[in-house]
């Protein structure tokens, strides 16, 4: 199972407008909840997604863009597959 940490910025969007990209983003399996190895699930930053599944960096590349179309028409995505990862400060979910 791969994991991805997804960037997803909307040029000229709102607060209303992530929340909408994240609705479409969620019925693809794209959260902006990360696990710890122990089980402890975090909110990451503002615009930052994770993705733990079969699907390729492309696919998820592609399902990230389809959810911003839909919201915005000028935007940047960032996907970046991670073996491991780490962070602090990051509120519990």
């Amino acid at each position: 199972m791969a994991r991805y940490t997804i960037r997803i910025e909307l040029h000229g969007a709102t607060w209303d407008d992530y929340v909408e990209m994240y609705n479409y983003l969620a019925a693809q399996g794209i959260t902006d909840i990360i696990t710890s190895d122990d089980g402890t699930r975090y909110k990451m930053p503002p615009a930052e997604y994770n993705y733990e599944g079969d699907a390729t960096r492309d696919q998820v590349l592609a399902s990230a863009k389809a959810c911003a179309a839909k919201v915005v028409h000028s935007y940047a995505v960032l996907v970046t597959e991670a073996l491991t990862r780490s962070w602090h400060g990051l509120a519990k979910a």
